[in-house]
């Protein structure tokens, strides 16, 4: 109890911790002592980044929840309407699938596009589905925000997916374009990876982690079955969401991958 007083006291002294409320961090060591070094100056993007994320991982008590979604047949389809997302100027990604999905998945289940309001003892339930989509560029991670998916189809979503990426990398991303998710994906598949544990993108609730499909045997009831598996990974803030809940979203969106003809409807 002691030693608990005494860190309150030190903390509300200014000695707690840094500015921005996350923990602070003891001097480096001299690594010239050891060999050869180059510094280079941390770039805008990148110290942003690592401001929010790290408020992010600091206020956030995050749990993430791992599925696998059957994608065999999706993958035939995804086939099939790619000329059609290519002449619209975009191509058929599982990105792209995954905006459509996620917008029905909140739609269904809204505490995933909520946000906590500690201080007034509130939940924002957001009704649009402005869904942000991770960009890796040469200048760090970049989150821009899709409007309004629950209103587009997978093909014009395809072409703005692929228009507003193009811009991300360009460095012509306004503000606005970054601002106004409710709830993010981040696809890692195109480089690798059988799963991972996504920072949920403050101050929104939950975030879609996506890696490497691959094939697997699946006991279908009389044999095993190459299937194609799409590793899913779940971040969320358990201060709103429940566990039961997540597994429930989850499987939700895993099946609606499996059945998309079904989210059509």
């Amino acid at each position: 109890m002691e030693d608990v007083q005494a860190f309150v006291r030190e903390a509300m002294a200014g000695g707690g911790g840094a500015p921005g409320g996350s923990p602070a961090s003891p001097p480096l060591p001299d690594f010239a002592k050891f060999g050869e070094i180059e510094k280079k100056p941390i770039s805008n993007i990148r110290r942003k980044t690592a401001e929010h994320l790290g408020h992010a991982w600091h206020v956030i008590p995050a749990v993430t929840q791992h599925d696998k979604a059957d994608i065999t047949n999706l993958e035939e389809l995804r086939k099939k309407y790619s000329p059609m997302a290519e002449r619209a100027g975009g191509k058929m990604t599982v990105t792209a699938i995954a905006l459509k999905i996620l917008a029905g998945a909140i739609r269904k289940f809204p505490q995933f596009a909520a946000s906590l309001d500690l201080e007034r003892g509130q939940l924002i339930y957001k009704k649009y589905s402005n869904i942000g989509v991770a960009v890796d560029t040469d200048r760090g991670l970049l989150v821009a925000a899709i409007r309004d998916v629950d209103k587009k189809g997978v093909v014009e979503l395809s072409a703005e997916l692929a228009k507003i990426s193009e811009k991300a990398r360009a460095g012509k991303l306004t503000l606005e374009e970054m601002s106004g998710g409710v709830i993010t994906i981040s696809n890692l598949g195109g480089i690798g990876g059988v799963g991972f544990s996504p920072i949920v993108n403050w101050p929104e609730v939950a975030i879609l982690g996506i890696s490497r499909g691959s094939y697997e045997p699946v006991w279908d009831g009389k044999a095993f079955q190459p299937r194609l598996l799409l590793p899913l990974s779940l971040s969320y803030d358990h201060r709103v969401i429940d566990g039961a809940d997540a597994a429930r979203f989850l499987r939700w969106v895993a099946e609606a991958f499996e059945q998309p003809f079904v989210l059509a409807l």
